[in-house]
């Protein structure tokens, strides 16, 4: 590079473009940069990809067929002309070019913060030296962008995702033992093997304990209420005190028990007055009287008040969680739980306070722990030694 070219200043981005080769004609910035571009276009097209599963593989429908997005509303297939990231959304004005009926922003939202998170993963590795964990955080941040909007909609997080993430973060770290920072590639296939178990028994026990702890809850109406109990297949929806739950969504496990208080109730042409309806997810017991319930249509009646099934969270939040420790690393694994509790119950106070939570409201953990290990792949490290610098007492 001549005198005059070398004194002339030049923009400077943080990180220090020493791996790529170098040209005495172009500046090594420019190679940093173009692969950065390409970060945000891959994670823009990843979204797409993702909004179709995030669609989708909650309603048991494949992503593989058909091959190409359709408009959820009038179902036919959008031209690829017209499903361009980012651009067709706007281009658009967020309508389908058929029917004209809206497109969710969230189509949008989706593609434009996979962008973002792949480029900010991409810029990470590159200044930590070890560019090569672009890949495996590419990975792990789209398994959580699907999650988190699952979640949020569905309030399950698919297997696919969680015991599917379990075995990506496994194989990967076999390839790529920077991922766990170890020295070989056996001894960072163990590590992720060991943080995805620590993950699943931590969140495991928690599940266990919360059910002993918290895994019923009695709701007493402020006065008598109808209810009404409707079969719609291989589900029911129970109505009670203004407000709808599904059957499937109160019953995690067979064990579980709903208990009803009533001045009447009708069952197949029967009523009973002042009684107990005790309910399993398949049957009911009525006085002496019990029921199977796929036989039953409708059940209605009077209620004063009942005791709920719950639990401290679902099980796809302790498989979610091993995913995140496949990829991330033990430390990650406690970080993220620590941090996601942390928020989780910040939105739930809020919530409360603003007077969006109702008695049958379920909040999704999901989401925060993805959060919370967004968090940690960005600025965890960084806030651990600040933590620790904190509380640790000043050396003379």
């Amino acid at each position: 590079m001549c005198a005059n070219q070398a004194q002339a200043p030049r923009p400077q981005l943080d990180f220090a473009p020493t791996r790529l080769p170098t040209s005495p004609r172009v500046d090594p910035s420019v190679y940093v940069k173009l692969f950065a571009f390409f970060a945000f276009i891959l994670g823009a097209v990843v979204g797409s990809f993702l909004n179709v599963c995030i669609y989708r593989m909650p309603r048991d429908l494949s992503v593989n067929e058909p091959k190409r997005s359709f408009c959820p509303h009038c179902k036919k297939q959008i031209p690829w002309t017209q499903n361009i990231p980012l651009f067709s959304w706007l281009a658009l004005r967020g309508k389908c070019a058929n029917c004209h009926a809206p497109i969710a922003f969230r189509y949008f939202g989706v593609e434009l913060l996979t962008a973002l998170l792949f480029l900010a993963a991409w810029i990470k590795s590159w200044n930590s030296g070890h560019w090569e964990l672009a890949f495996p955080l590419w990975v792990i941040l789209a398994l959580m962008v699907v999650a988190t909007f699952i979640d949020f909609e569905h309030f399950i997080i698919p297997n696919e995702i969680t015991w599917g993430g379990v075995a990506a973060g496994i194989v990967l770290s076999l390839g790529i033992p920077s991922m766990m920072g170890a020295g070989s590639r056996l001894m960072s296939l163990v590590w992720s093997a060991a943080a995805a178990a620590a993950g699943y028994a931590t969140l495991w026990l928690v599940v266990e304990l919360g059910k002993k702890a918290f895994g019923k809850k009695r709701i007493d109406l402020e006065k008598p209420e109808p209810f009404t109990w409707t079969r719609h297949g291989d589900d029911a929806d129970l109505v009670a005190g203004g407000q709808s739950m599904k059957w499937s969504d109160l019953f995690s496990r067979e064990t579980d028990i709903l208990v009803m208080q009533v001045n009447e109730a009708r069952v197949a042409e029967k009523t009973y007055a002042q009684t107990t309806l005790t309910f399993y997810y398949n049957r009911l017991i009525a006085g002496s009287d019990e029921y199977e319930l796929d036989k039953l249509d409708e059940i209605s009646g009077v209620v004063t008040g009942m005791v709920i099934p719950r639990e401290a969270m679902g099980f796809g939040d302790v498989k979610f969680i091993a995913a995140i420790g496949a990829f991330l690393g033990i430390r990650a694994v406690f970080f993220t739980i620590m941090s996601g509790s942390v928020i989780g119950a910040l939105v739930g106070i809020l919530m409360i306070l603003i007077g969006k939570r109702e008695w049958s409201a379920r909040i999704p953990f999901g989401p925060y722990l993805a959060l919370g290990a967004v968090v940690w792949i960005f600025f965890g490290p960084q806030l651990l030694d600040a933590y620790w610098t904190w509380i640790q007492p000043a050396q003379g």
